[in-house]
């Protein structure tokens, strides 16, 4: 369903009452309900004897439930869907309630999406990828730093970037020979998204070498297993992707991620931290995230366009 542009809605933006900058720990009371409407609209409702529907909300029930180490989500529940929608109503942790909605549309993805049994046997009113479309916009809409793309939560901390860097990156990485990269590169959000930024760039360092590796088998160019991500540097020039003033830049984004935290900067894992955490703000992880997409794009680009 399409999202209305409403009266209320028009005054206040025309008040300046709009979310200015993304918010992480809160997810508002409204803004349930509307997922709720989403994933029952999404899911649908069950012809007659079929129980499709109902295993979907099973699926998503008995999957937290075990997760949680649980038997049951709430006291009680009418039904797995009674259950999973109290739950999420209710639950205060903001990250379980994220759970909720990754794992819901995951289903629609996985379960639902291109199934012509369920579509058969169900009352549905609104698509998986319109649901998918609607809930980005609800997120937008109440100004909290989340987005669903590529199966899984991302959190969004400029729009301008999510749109320009990260969503392109995460399309591009979803080509042949890209799954390893595509799986490092997602790594590395969830770990941002958790406040993990050390593990952050650890997999944002993989990722880049991993695209790189990618673009260099599927040329099937010389190059080592153990390669460091100079030598793939190294490769990519001496082939023609990357033009010669190019290295500075690279090496330079190689240095910055290899550097990040001491232990990245061996190739065999590191040494240990030392007897004192080494901690990492926020806003370089997300500095470095946002290297890494562009970088990515950046090359994977140029390898589409090398003849």
């Amino acid at each position: 369903m399409a999202v209305f542009n409403l009266f209320s809605k028009r005054q206040k933006q025309a008040r300046g009452e709009v979310p200015d900058v993304y918010t992480y720990d809160s997810l508002p009371q409204p803004f349930r309900v509307q997922v709720v409407h989403i994933i029952r609209d999404a899911f649908g409702i069950d012809h007659y004897s079929s129980n499709y529907a109902k295993k979907s909300y099973q699926l998503v029930k008995d999957i937290l439930c075990r997760e949680y180490g649980l038997f049951e989500l709430v006291p009680h529940p009418r039904s797995d869907e009674d259950s999973v929608f109290k739950f999420f109503l209710a639950e205060q942790s903001v990250e379980r309630a994220l759970d909720v909605i990754e794992l819901s549309f995951r289903v629609m993805v996985g379960n639902i999406q291109n199934n012509r049994e369920y579509a058969r046997n169900t009352i549905r009113t609104i698509s998986p990828e319109d649901a998918i479309v609607e809930l980005n916009n609800r997120f937008k809409e109440h100004g909290i730093g989340y987005q669903f793309e590529s199966n899984e939560l991302i959190r969004v901390d400029s729009e301008f970037l999510h749109a320009e860097a990260v969503k392109p990156t995460l399309t591009v990485l979803r080509g042949e020979g890209f799954a390893g990269a595509n799986q490092e590169f997602l790594a590395a959000h969830e770990h941002y998204r958790h406040g993990r930024h050390k593990e952050s760039l650890v997999d944002a360092l993989k990722a880049f070498e991993s695209t790189m590796k990618a673009i260099i088998q599927l040329r099937r160019w010389q190059t080592k297993p153990n390669d460091t991500a100079k030598a793939l540097i190294a490769t990519c020039l001496s082939n023609g992707l990357l033009p010669d003033y190019f290295e500075t830049q690279a090496s330079s984004i190689r240095i910055l991620l290899e550097s990040g935290i001491p232990t990245l900067r061996n190739k065999n894992g590191g040494h240990g931290q030392g007897p004192d955490p080494v901690e990492v703000p926020a806003y370089y992880a997300r500095y470095v995230l946002n290297l890494t997409a562009t970088t990515i794009l950046f090359l994977v680009e140029a390898h589409n366009a090398l003849r």
